[in-house]
Order: structure tokens, then sequence, then C-alpha cells
């Protein structure tokens, strides 16, 4: 892979990869809110690894299976063994049936997603990614969205039950035969990772959304017994499903939906400190993330070559000490949060 800018890498855990300090979330090539065409997407990735980005984190959810697909095509263009791959299980695509709710994805594959957390699914799921990814090993393997956001209250405990007892013991057997790197989960709440890292032996763990400027509810429990069980933690959304990208304006984005009036008072208030210290409000975000000695990388999806590269530029501009200083003494950022140093 000819890089035009070398990435910071950091060690994955006990499995021993080294990941770039960005990574390439393709959640947008699934035709997440906004549809694509297979050029601009697949050019999106290539972009990536131009740029010193070397893992590339996707799912059989993003667009059932058509994000897998693009994702194939973009590897077959680079060394293999330059690509940290890291996909999910916990849904199969079922091929004669349309989905019946697309969930976001305005495109995507005329597949219908059906969750499972069992062996056999787990199993097939795997079995379906290669195929569409085009490889014959994955390197990370993710057990996907057991959170009380995806299943609700009532359902979790059967989720957690099966995902356990089936999704992680097909997952162990495929690490332990050499078949992917490193094993773990991606969900949207910390309580989640706590529960999944008291339960089994991971080696990763993709969280979305809670430790990012805006909100750090990983950092009292979960970070820290990351760092104890040497499990290395991929942040995805840090911009909060947007407002951290946008800034407080009209109809932003916070956890999928319309931002409520205090979270767009906050994000005002913690955008003032960026702009007096001359940072864009996205760069800080990005650079926060990264603070925690237990994160390893950042996911950032694109969906297109200039936002890759505006994502790499935020990560490589360079943000002053005094703006996290002056955003803990408003109080707009946990004290015992670390910063980047």
């Amino acid at each position: 892979m000819t890089s035009q800018s070398q990435l910071p890498r950091r060690t994955l855990g006990r499995t021993g990869l080294q990941a770039s300090v960005l990574g390439f979330g393709t959640a947008p090539l699934g035709d997440l809110f906004l549809r694509l065409d297979d050029q601009t997407a697949i050019a999106a990735a290539e972009r990536a690894f131009e740029l010193g980005v070397n893992l590339l984190d996707t799912s059989p959810l993003y667009g059932y299976g058509l994000s897998e697909h693009r994702c194939g095509t973009a590897l077959r263009r680079v060394a293999r063994e330059d690509v940290v791959l890291c996909t999910k299980v916990g849904r199969w695509m079922d091929a004669f049936h349309a989905p019946e709710n697309r969930s976001g994805f305005v495109g995507g594959q005329p597949h219908k997603a059906v969750v499972d957390y069992s062996y056999d699914g787990t199993m097939r799921s795997v079995e379906q990614s290669l195929l569409r990814l085009g490889t014959d090993r994955i390197d990370l393997l993710l057990i996907h969205d057991v959170d009380v956001w995806t299943h609700g209250a009532a359902a979790i405990e059967d989720r957690f039950r099966e995902a356990m007892s089936g999704a992680y013991v097909a997952l162990d057997k495929l690490r332990s035969e050499g078949v992917v790197a490193g094993i773990g989960i991606g969900v949207n709440e910390a309580d989640m990772c706590v529960r999944f890292a008291k339960a089994g032996t991971f080696d990763v763990m993709l969280l979305a959304g809670r430790y990012s400027l805006l909100e750090q509810p990983a950092l009292k429990e979960f970070l820290p017994l990351a760092v104890q069980q040497g499990i290395a933690v991929l942040l995805g959304g840090v911009f909060n499903s947007g407002i951290l990208a946008t800034g407080a304006v009209k109809g932003a984005k916070y956890n999928y939906q319309d931002a409520p009036p205090e979270i767009l008072a906050k994000v005002a208030e913690i955008q003032r400190v960026c702009e007096a210290h001359r940072v864009a409000l996205p760069t800080a975000a990005v650079h926060f993330a990264l603070g925690h000695q237990a994160v390893a990388s950042v996911v950032l999806g694109a969906h297109s070559p200039e936002e890759v590269e505006r994502n790499v530029a935020a990560l490589t501009t360079k943000v002053p000490g005094a703006l996290w200083a002056d955003l803990k003494a408003a109080r707009l950022l946990d004290a015992d949060a670390p910063v980047p140093g």
C-alpha cells in the first residue's frame, strides 16, 4: 500500500495487530441516509488506504450486505495483509425476502437481515461475510448490537444470554483456530461493554457515542476495566450522530434524532470555547476521543474521498492544551477525563 501520510498506529490489545488511530467506518458505504454510486463508495475506501488508514470496519447490517460487497472490491486493490479488516456477527442475510425496516439505509441489497446470536447463526453470518468480502480471513469479529437501544429492555437479557452461549462460543473457536486474530463486541452502551468484559475474554470492543467531547459515561467503569483487561477500545460515533460535526445548528442530530434543547445548548458552549482557541469543533472531538489510553482508534465514516481527506486533516491538526483546560474549567468536560498530551 502506497501511503501519502503516515498515521500513528496503536496495538490492538493481545492481538498484536497494529491499527491506525483513525479507522474507516463503512456504514455510509451501505447507503446510510444517502444513496451512493459504486464508484464514489469504493473510491472513499481507496482514499482512506492511500492516506494511511489501515483499519476497515464494516458489518453485514450496513446496506444488508452492500457495504461488505463494496469493501471487498476495495480490498482487492491493495495487499490484504496491509489492512486490518473488522466485521460483525449477529445478523445473517435472507436472500429470499426484502428488508422490512431499512433503519436509515436508503439503498442497499434487497435482502432481509435476520437477527441471530446463536452458534449456527454466527457461523452462517461469518461465511456470508467472507463471500461478500472476497477474502479467506477476517482480522476482527465483533458481536453486533447486543444493547437496549437495539432490542429494548424487555429482550436484552435473552439476547445477552444467546450471545454468550452462541456467538461468543463460535468466535472463541474461530480465534483458537486462527481464522480471526481478535474477537469483541460492537454496541452503543458502555454498560453492555462492562457486562461482556466480565463474562468472557475479549480482545477489542467498539463503543459508539458513549465517549465523546459531549459526554463521557464510559469514563467511570468501562474504560478503566478495558485498561485492566487489555481490551483495545475502538470508538465510533464520536460526533454523537452529527452534532459535534455540524455544531449546534437547526436540525442537528444527536443519537440519530433531532437534538433536544439542552444538548444544543451544551454543544454551543463547547463550540464557543473551541472557536476561542481557533479549533474546529469536529477537530477537537476527534482529538479528545484519542486521549484515553484504552482507546486504540477512532472509527469515522465517510461518503466520499473528500470526506476522508477532511477526517485525516482534522486528525493531523494541532490542538492547544489550553482548550481542554478551558473546557474543564467551564464544566463542559469531565474533570477526570484524560486529554491528549
